[in-house]
């Protein structure tokens, strides 16, 4: 048997070669006619009540999912903003039929999902199933459970949520960037602050659930293993029960209008470690335009994958970003933006400015290289083919024709017009909708590291703050007070903390804190022990995953270990701790290691910012110039050949034994930033010499 086998495979690759061997592989193939396609027409009906219903029937799998689209005009919220936020949130929890929990049980019980939006709705379970989650979705949506103790555990979820993006600068610039383009007074321009949610009252949630979550406008979608008849019959029996209510007619304004020239638009973040760059311009694009497909390959070659010209400069060649991408969404509403952009180190911010630009007007003068326009477009028809193979696609797309005023063969022929874009077409969109020279670049930074070499390269800057107003160029550096030394500046901190006989005192300290990770759905506890003069121990532990991480520092020698691997401290590090003289750095600086460079601005107070050097090591302190609280570190380190700066900013001091110790900390490395909520400091108790063995 082994050796029929081994001559089967002998026989295989001869084979092989000699089909090898009859290519040319000189040539590049060409590429073989595009595949026809044939898209299946979903089965529709339409309720009485307005609702229309789309049906694709797929027996593959016992599955099925039902979405619910009302298709309203975009809405603008003004003053009450958010209370399509929280309306969306309260959904889904409940119906006056069926009580929160009980509701929420059974779901989990069927091993399904049911979630809402403000105007939407999402299903989907074992299609056995499917006359259950039927009648469930529709009991929600037609008689939902909205108290008013839902409505201010929401509002409040909110507001926190709205307090943490704060020094978000990607959140910042999201929020300028769509309200310098549209305006703040439309729809897609204004954004949910503090002051409009407090504005909003229980009784503006239930006007907004009864004015536009209803059937006028509905769209039914059901995919998967279920039968026409029975859903047929389902839907009416559930759905038909929705009365519809009193038209409503939405006025959109128009969007602002382009920049007359390009200018960045620049806001100072104090806090960020990179800078977030977004030129943008408006554009009227819609999906049934006749240069649709042409700016699809456009979009993809400029910025739209990781081959694409901007991601290889902006990345590949001079490494300013992780990526860098542009995008460009149609709109039947007037209301496209094309952006392209990137986040960026902050000494490159300029550079980086001035890449994006060049990358643009490329694609607007040179004709595009044959082997880039075959790439976009071979990506495209992947994509497509891809997609095709759910089930959910088809009804999508026929849902799509009906919203975008779409003829019925716009995806039976969108390969074709795909692939018969050219090179010609490619200039001529991107003439046409990529608009550099009315586009405002949003420059969300660190102003006091980026700006001056911003302003170098000659684009006008103008200047607003984090909630799009205007405002005037950030003043970075204030006159210090005269005869102030960085030597007092570190005395008046030791007096505010305690004074230096009380914090010499300080032999140990135990600190508890919990910390929030963004985007981590858990909240690991933080334990720190310190003891004089330079003893140090953390563990994180999260409840049912055991110790994440834990550092250790005896005095002599150190680790830390991460998912059971211990590493040891490497000498730098070692070196830096063994020379540490007490648990209050401040109370050890020499005068020739600390330098009083300016006085500037952290959050809206007045700081004093020293420099401090070390073992020819550079990091920042700044001490607020009002109470002498540090309200800041600043450290930046060379990892994987790129520096990265690790800012803690220090707030919330309470008063320990004597000792004022803050009681919050944000950390802030790249990319990744978290917090630490202290809950409990101890200080000359709790901590021994063993607990660092």
């Amino acid at each position: 048997m082994k050796t029929k086998i081994s001559a089967f495979i002998v026989l295989f690759l001869m084979a092989v070669g000699t089909i090898n061997a009859q290519i040319d592989r000189s040539k590049q193939p060409k590429p073989g006619p595009a595949p026809k396609i044939t898209l299946e027409k979903p089965g529709e009906f339409k309720l009485k009540n307005g609702i229309e219903v789309l049906v694709v029937e797929n027996h593959k799998l016992p599955r099925v999912s039902i979405t619910l689209r009302i298709d309203n005009k975009p809405i603008a919220e003004g003053k009450k903003a958010g209370v399509s936020s929280i309306l969306g949130a309260m959904l889904g929890n409940g119906t006056v039929n069926i009580p929160k929990d009980e509701f929420n049980d059974e779901i989990d019980f069927l091993g399904a999902n049911l979630g809402f939006g403000s105007q939407s709705a999402f299903a989907s379970s074992l299609s056995k199933y499917s006359d259950r989650i039927i009648e469930l979705m529709a009991d929600a949506a037609i008689n939902p459970l909205l108290t008013k103790e839902e409505f201010e555990k929401e509002k409040e979820k909110l507001i926190e949520s709205l307090k943490s993006d704060k020094k978000s600068v990607d959140a910042v610039a999201r929020r300028v960037g769509s309200a310098l383009s549209y305006g703040v007074k439309h729809p897609y321009g204004e954004f949910v602050t503090e002051e409009t949610v407090n504005n909003i009252e229980f009784g503006d949630v239930l006007a907004f659930y009864e004015k536009y979550f209803n059937p006028n406008n509905a769209y039914l979608v059901i995919v998967g293993d279920v039968e026409m008849g029975d859903v047929k019959r389902k839907i009416k029996e559930h759905f038909g029960k929705w009365e519809k209510s009193a038209g409503v007619d939405t006025t959109l304004p128009k969007p602002m209008a382009n920049a007359q020239y390009t200018q960045v638009n620049f806001v100072d973040m104090p806090n960020a470690v990179q800078s977030n760059i977004s030129l943008t311009n408006n554009v009227d694009f819609k999906m049934n335009d006749e240069d649709y497909h042409a700016v699809l390959i456009a979009n993809k070659i400029l910025g739209g994958g990781f081959g694409s010209y901007l991601n290889m400069n902006l990345r590949e060649e001079h490494g300013y970003t992780y990526g860098a991408r542009t995008s460009i969404s149609p709109s039947r509403y007037g209301a496209s933006r094309f952006t392209a952009g990137a986040a960026v180190r902050n000494m490159v911010t300029d550079s980086a400015v001035v890449e994006t630009l060049k990358e643009i007007n490329r694609i607007k003068t040179e004709p595009v290289d044959s082997k880039d326009l075959e790439n976009a477009k071979a990506k495209y028809v992947g994509d497509f083919i891809l997609d095709l193979e759910s089930p959910r696609t088809i009804a999508n797309y026929a849902l799509s024709i009906k919203l975008n005023n779409l003829p019925e063969d716009f995806y039976s022929t969108y390969l074709a017009k795909i692939n018969a874009v050219t090179k010609e077409d490619v200039m001529r969109v991107a003439n046409k909708h990529f608009r550099p020279e009315n586009a405002r670049i949003v420059v969300v930074g660190k102003g006091s590291e980026v700006l001056e070499n911003l302003e170098k390269t000659g684009i006008p800057v103008k200047y607003f703050d984090a909630y799009a107003n205007p405002t005037e160029k950030p003043v970075f550096s204030k006159p210090l007070p005269e005869g102030l030394t960085a030597e007092k500046v570190i005395k008046n901190y030791v007096a505010a903390i305690g004074g230096e006989a009380a914090l010499r005192d300080v032999n140990t300290t135990l600190e508890v804190a919990e910390m929030t990770i963004v985007g981590a759905p858990f909240k690991p506890i933080a334990t720190t022990k310190q003891m004089a003069p330079n003893k140090y121990k953390m563990e994180v532990v999260a409840e049912g995953m055991g110790t994440l991480m834990k550092q250790n520092f005896d005095g002599s020698n150190g680790y830390m270990e991460q998912q059971g691997r211990k590493i040891p401290m490497e000498e730098k590090e070692l070196s830096s701790r063994k020379s540490s003289k007490g648990i209050f750095e401040e109370l050890y600086m020499e005068s020739s290691d600390i330098e009083l460079e300016t006085l500037t601005t952290i959050e809206g107070k007045d700081a004093y910012k020293i420099k401090v050097t070390k073992d020819a090591e550079t990091s920042y302190r700044y001490y607020d110039a009002e109470t002498g609280y540090l309200l800041r570190t600043e450290e930046t380190t060379e990892a994987q050949g790129q520096s990265i700066t690790t800012t803690v900013d220090y707030s919330n001091y309470k008063e320990v034994g004597g000792i004022k110790m803050p009681y919050t900390m944000k950390v802030t490395a790249g990319p990744q930033s978290f917090t630490f909520d202290t809950k409990e400091v101890k200080i000359n108790e709790g901590v021994t010499a063993e607990d660092f063995n």
